[in-house]
């Protein structure tokens, strides 16, 4: 029987998915600034036996609803948000299994120092890192990072061929795994012609240097990505070991499993070596009838505007100007294109302003589970045995309140199924995912890097 992958899927920030339920009584979230928030956050998962945080980011502010900032300021949309990566050693410190998947937007980050700061971050978690590979679709984030506008779509996923490529050198290919000799008689630590200078000059990207940190647990982390485009895919489908899914139809979730596995298959890669992850809320509690009364108390506390700004955000289309029960329109957008498809082109249904900020208020485009334990239990099963996918990728609602839950009934339910490990494997957060060595193999273009070198 498979067992479930499972992450906790958050941002460094109080608003995150559920808009306005940060100011619920029994929320933390607001404690986003001490690093005990931080420790303690990864000390519960680690409880729980998760696979990992995934901490998702943004670069830039939701403006696009009004034409203005003030909606997701004073809403706490997704900000304040502070850097995803600081907190991570912090929590690597209390736990020794839980991984850590962290967003870097590979637009705004200059590879080099990228590189170095990834490496740096898997030798100091023990190989239990992992990279969510993002290209942005804020305008105001590249106007922050001094562009006029941002990248078109499809070209970002060029950029993202041509980083990747580069990454894979730095990391796989600037030492060999026989440089490093710490013969302190000699006063050789590592022998110089086993180290690497890595040139690189492509459309994009230039650089010339060796990567200065020693081949890391992993060398290169876990690859994530969650772009739900046709391009999108085929770039998740030659690159990356876990993929993210939104969606809350079986069949629409299902498909695209399917188009992921069988496009890996094409790039030469089997279908088993990427995870997919549906993303997830889940209320919970001991009986049907107390967790749907969470969730009304949950709803009672979300904010629509907010839950509006925060979409308009997303697709790059400013819903302040439709009336509320107008039907969305298809606008061409470099915003994110499936959320868009989905909101205009759905063939299932319509979408309007108000059904927006109703059935989106505490999920986003979230699969939302309420019920009992069991029903709980029953409907992750329900969906990894109908769509294929590998595990979820649970949001939470309030923190830590909405873990605790999951992790107290449900998670004990799931392993007397064994749907869930009851103890960690060891190893490198590679390893824990695939059971295999910490190192990617052929056919992933990361092999072929160190191969080369």
């Amino acid at each position: 029987m498979k067992q479930m992958v499972l992450s906790a899927l958050d941002m460094s920030c109080v608003g995150f998915l559920a808009q306005g339920v940060w100011s619920h009584p029994n929320d933390r979230s607001t404690q986003l600034n001490s690093l005990a928030y931080w420790t303690d956050y990864a000390k519960l998962l680690e409880r729980g036996l998760f696979d990992m945080l995934f901490i998702a980011d943004a670069i830039g502010v939701y403006d696009v609803y009004g034409g203005s900032k003030d909606a997701a300021v004073r809403g706490g949309v997704q900000m304040p948000m502070n850097d995803p990566w600081v907190a991570i050693s912090g929590m690597a410190a209390v736990t020794s299994h839980l991984g850590f998947g962290i967003t870097g937007n590979l637009i705004y980050e200059p590879p080099f120092l990228f590189a170095r700061r990834m490496a740096t971050l898997d030798h100091l978690t023990g190989g239990r890192v992992g990279w969510n590979i993002v290209t942005g679709i804020l305008s105001s984030g590249a106007r922050a990072m001094g562009r006029a506008s941002i990248v078109p779509h499809d070209e970002r996923y060029d950029m993202a061929d041509e980083y990747l490529e580069l990454m894979y050198r730095l990391w796989e290919g600037s030492w060999d795994e026989d440089a490093v000799r710490l013969d302190a008689d000699a006063h050789i630590f590592a022998d110089p012609a086993k180290v690497h200078v890595i040139s690189h000059a492509g459309k994009y990207f230039r650089m010339e240097g060796m990567l200065p940190c020693m081949p890391s647990p992993q060398r290169t982390p876990l690859i994530m990505q969650a772009g739900a485009s046709g391009r999108g895919k085929q770039f998740a489908a030659a690159n990356a070991e876990c993929v993210f899914v939104n969606g809350v139809s079986k069949a629409q979730v299902a498909a695209s499993v399917s188009d992921i596995r069988r496009r890996a298959v094409e790039q030469g890669r089997g279908a088993d070596n990427v995870k997919i992850l549906a993303g997830t809320t889940i209320v919970v509690a001991r009986t049907e009838a107390e967790a749907k009364e969470k969730e009304a108390e949950y709803r009672r506390f979300a904010d629509p505007e907010a839950v509006l700004a925060h979409a308009a955000g997303g697709i790059g289309v400013d819903l302040s100007k439709y009336p509320l029960d107008e039907v969305l329109r298809y606008e061409a957008t470099d915003a994110n294109r499936t959320s868009m498809e989905m909101y205009t082109r759905n063939p299932a249904r319509t979408y309007t302003p108000r059904q927006i900020a109703e059935e989106m208020a505490i999920s986003a485009r979230n699969l939302l589970i309420v019920g009992s334990a069991e029903q709980v239990a029953d409907e992750l099963a329900s969906w990894m045995e109908e769509t294929g996918v590998d595990g979820f990728n649970i949001a939470r609602l309030i923190m830590p309140g909405s873990l605790e839950a999951f992790i107290d009934l449900v998670v004990p339910l799931l392993q007397e199924r064994g749907l869930h490990k009851s103890a960690y494997r060891d190893g490198t957060l590679r390893e824990k995912l695939f059971g295999a060595g910490p190192l990617l193999r052929s056919p992933h273009p990361a092999a072929a890097a160190r191969t080369v070198a």
